[in-house]
């Protein structure tokens, strides 16, 4: 997803739904991806270069801003990635965005 900001990369979201307004302008539903830095606590020395945190934080945006598609893979998935992409990408927390708290609390790194 387009930033504002230019100068910082895009964001990255899960499309949960498509919906037209009273407009027809077309809307997404999307559950929002933090990277490390953006979260509370901050990127730490275990954290991949393209780790991504699912959050509990959902929004809906315009349909515009949707830059293209990447690939969220589970973190045993992607290390069984012959080549990582660019539009590849891993997580293995779920993160609370309100409270800074992730599940599972701990892996092994």
């Amino acid at each position: 997803m387009r930033p504002f900001d230019s100068a910082k990369p895009p964001y990255v979201a899960r499309v949960e739904k498509f919906e037209a307004d009273h407009m027809n302008n077309i809307k997404v539903r999307v559950r929002w991806y933090y990277r490390p830095e953006e979260s509370i606590g901050d990127r730490r020395q275990f954290h991949g270069a393209k780790e991504l945190f699912l959050s509990d934080h959902f929004d809906v945006q315009s349909a515009h801003i949707i830059e293209g598609k990447c690939i969220v893979h589970t973190f045993k998935n992607y290390t069984k990635l012959e080549n990582v992409g660019t539009e590849d990408y891993f997580c293995r927390f779920e993160y609370k965005a309100a409270t800074g708290s992730f599940t599972p609390d701990r892996v092994v790194v």
